[in-house]
């Protein structure tokens, strides 16, 4: 089993996942290799007293970007951000403190 620091990357701050922790989800960037049952295995050990409900997953795909030229390179090109993967938690009972007081 993978440490559980390494399956969580970050929890996400944004307007829909802090109102979200008041029906007890929380959501957080995970590992792109990470499943549903490592995923709540790392969330049960970092977070003493947090028993999950369920965990749903989802690929955030990366976005094309259009990128100026530079130099000699002249025109439009372009490039795409990184994908990577998120997870929402929904918590029975217990709370994580990072999303408290927001």
């Amino acid at each position: 089993m993978r440490p559980p620091q390494s399956v969580l990357i970050r929890p996400l701050l944004t307007e829909r996942s802090v109102a979200g922790g008041e029906k007890g989800k929380y959501t957080f960037q995970v590992d792109m290799n990470a499943n549903k049952i490592e995923v709540r295995q790392a969330v049960e050990a970092i977070y003493p007293g947090a028993e999950v409900k369920a965990v749903n997953t989802l690929i955030v795909r990366g976005k094309l970007r259009r990128v100026s030229g530079y130099g000699r390179r002249v025109g439009r090109r372009f490039g795409k951000t990184v994908a990577w993967k998120k997870a929402i938690i929904t918590l029975k009972s217990g709370k994580i403190p990072i999303f408290e007081g927001l």
